[in-house]
């Protein structure tokens, strides 16, 4: 049985959750707590791999059901090599993305997958977010922000503003549907601002 806590961020291209999700970890670290930063893909260097994979090319590179593939196979690696070590030794693990990416970036982005993106996850994953904190973003906003970083690891980006408003309304639907695992915070403001707000959330989940 794990005695660590396992949060996720998640959130549109550009809406800043990485940045959160380090500023969380820092802050408690420097409180003294043992934390783990992570992200998803990667995670583990099979993972890793994987992500290069998946993240750079063309938008057309693979379809739906491949990505899907590959996205759980990175993820269960990421979970035996790095997450559940982390978690069973009673530490924080704070990951950039997990399962709820894949429920939308490819469940329901291109074409109605998500029974075959639960099955999977149910068969080779079978662990939820203790926590899950939602960093919402205006689409425009956060996409202009992504392609700002002129990055290699562009190929969601590129499938435009339609996807990410998808996105960022799917992602909105399943923090209303499991209100108990969401924190749901506005991204618009300064990044200290969100920070706090995110440790406000935080805090009464922390062993």
């Amino acid at each position: 049985m794990s005695t660590g806590l396992f949060l996720t961020f998640e959130g549109i291209d550009g809406s800043g959750k990485s940045t959160q999700a380090r500023l969380l970890a820092e802050t408690l670290r420097a409180e003294g707590r043992e934390v783990v930063l992570t992200r998803e893909p990667g995670g583990s260097p099979g993972a890793e791999e994987i992500r290069k994979l998946v993240l750079e090319g063309d938008p057309d590179r693979w379809s739906p059901e491949t990505e899907i593939l590959l996205f759980t196979a990175a993820r269960r690696d990421h979970m035996e090599r790095t997450i559940l070590p982390a978690l069973e030794a009673g530490k924080v693990v704070i990951c950039d993305r997990f399962a709820d990416s894949t429920r939308q970036y490819q469940g329901a982005s291109r074409g109605d997958r998500r029974a075959l993106v639960d099955a999977l996850h149910d068969l080779m994953i079978g662990r939820e977010p203790d926590l899950t904190v939602l960093i919402d973003m205006d689409p425009a906003k956060g996409l202009a922000r992504a392609k700002g970083r002129q990055g290699t690891e562009e190929r969601f980006e590129d499938f435009g503003l339609p996807m990410q408003e998808a996105m960022r309304a799917g992602f909105l639907t399943m923090a209303r549907a499991e209100p108990q695992r969401f924190a749901v915070i506005g991204g618009d403001a300064e990044p200290a601002q969100v920070a706090q707000a995110v440790l406000d959330a935080v805090r009464p989940a922390l062993p």
